[in-house]
């Protein structure tokens, strides 16, 4: 049982406090790419960012807080999706098919393979010396790496526009025609397919499911422990439109268009539930993790870093803060339906030991307790 004791903040009876971040999303660095960026990709101390007519681009990230531009190869088309493998960077450029750049020195990025193939380059993964490209209407394109050899494909039904590669499956996001499940080795015939509800847009896949960025449909997660019956196990639905996905260990981040960022816990894969959100400039269109840090291909905002503080944190209440209590007073629990904050303003859901601010829900005032938790 908690012993909560309160204690008078003579500084709060002078003024308010406010939170300059209301989140627990908060945005740490920003990089002009010059063109809209529509995809990233992250490895090491660098972010790859498909830069639309702006080519690929390469971003130090060293310093999260700010990151750099250090090179950058101004590939033909429309680059829209980028995927990197050993020490090269694939960018799927549009109608310019697939483009395969040297990144061995990220400061001169050098192409040194393409495919000019019918349709248009949407999305691409790499998995050992191949690159797997959703090419729009003409399905799964299959290529070498850096000869840019076509190996095989697949004809999906309808719009190939992401695609990643695991446990020697392609899983292709199809548009209207959903989620398709294709051996990475034998790419001719698909062993399964999942219609899902809206218009799929990304998939990214960790364990034995595939998280589908579905448009409207929002986060949909498949069970793919038999790929040749996929089928869905939850869903979280996202209030813009959900276009690129990225998943690590316990939490899945949506790139939801022009909601920005959004986090969502996937530790129970059949009730995912959202656990942040950072509503981006720009249109949130791709996104990629590493560590604590989410990096956002957000449009005309260029490359955003945001780094998600764990699950626990809602928005920030934005109330003025003026305790009441003139002295210190012990209580065995908080009241029921309390609302708890901590010193920079954000909502609390489970709270640890230490100091916050407490507002019964039903007050009508906006003065608050300070607290300090103990076990």
């Amino acid at each position: 049982m908690r012993a909560i004791a309160f204690v008078v903040s003579l500084a709060l009876l002078l003024a308010g406090v406010a939170a300059a971040d209301s989140l627990n999303v908060r945005l740490v660095g920003t990089c002009d790419t010059r063109g809209a960026a529509y995809g990233v990709a992250v490895r090491d101390s660098y972010a790859y960012v498909a830069a639309a007519a702006y080519g690929l681009r390469v971003i130090s990230i060293s310093h999260p807080a700010n990151p750099v531009e250090v090179g950058f190869y101004d590939t033909p088309g429309t680059a829209y999706g980028v995927a990197v493998g050993g020490n090269y960077a694939c960018v799927a450029a549009g109608n310019a098919g697939l483009r395969i750049i040297s990144i061995a020195d990220p400061a001169n990025p050098t192409e040194v393979g393409f495919h000019d193939s019918l349709g248009s380059a949407l999305g691409v993964a790499v998995n050992g010396s191949q690159a797997y490209v959703a090419n729009e209407l003409y399905g799964l394109r299959v290529y070498s790496i850096p000869g840019a050899i076509e190996l095989g494909h697949c004809d999906t039904m309808l719009q190939a526009s992401g695609v990643t590669v695991s446990g020697g499956y392609a899983f292709v996001a199809d548009g209207d025609s959903g989620l398709w499940v294709v051996p990475a080795s034998s790419p001719s015939t698909p062993v399964g397919r999942y219609d899902t509800p809206g218009t799929a847009n990304g998939v990214a896949v960790g364990g034995y499911y595939a998280y589908v960025a579905d448009g409207p449909g929002g986060l949909r997660v498949i069970s793919d422990s038999n790929p040749a019956h996929p089928f869905e196990v939850g869903y979280c639905g996202a209030p813009a439109d959900a276009y690129g996905v990225a998943v690590d260990g316990r939490y899945v981040y949506l790139a939801d268009g022009g909601a920005g960022l959004r986090v969502i816990a996937v530790a129970n894969p059949a009730s995912p539930v959202e656990v942040g959100h950072y509503d981006t400039a720009g249109v949130a269109h791709g996104v990629a993790v590493s560590g604590d840090y989410a990096y956002v291909a957000a449009g005309s905002a260029g490359l955003q870093v945001f780094r998600f503080y764990g699950q626990g944190i809602q928005e920030a209440m934005n109330d003025e803060r003026a305790t009441m209590n003139v002295r210190p007073t012990v209580v065995r629990r908080l009241p029921q339906g309390a609302v708890v904050s901590d010193a920079m303003g954000r909502r609390v859901l489970n709270p640890k030991p230490g100091v916050y601010f407490v507002r019964e829900a039903e007050a009508q005032a906006k003065a608050v307790t300070k607290v300090v938790i103990a076990r």
